[in-house]
């Protein structure tokens, strides 16, 4: 099963959801976290540590605007 049905089943409601959701969304970090990263690795001309040293600062920037936001929209 799906670890977001598992999350609901469990009871932490949609913001558990939607944490899940956004933390799925979130493949920067590696070349072989989405599709689009991989096949820009090799034409680009991007080395494993390019990804870390430009994506760590959105990666960052996503949690801090995220998690505040989906405790905002979908209260605990």
């Amino acid at each position: 099963m799906p670890h977001g049905y598992d999350v609901v089943i469990v009871g932490a409601g949609p913001a558990g959801l939607m944490a899940v959701v956004v933390a799925a969304s979130c493949a920067f970090l590696t070349p072989i976290g989405h599709k689009n990263n991989t096949l820009i690795l090799g034409p680009g001309g991007y080395r494993f540590g390019d990804y870390w040293r430009m994506d760590l600062p959105l990666e960052i920037l996503i949690i801090l605007v995220a998690v505040p936001m989906i405790l905002w929209v979908w209260p605990l």
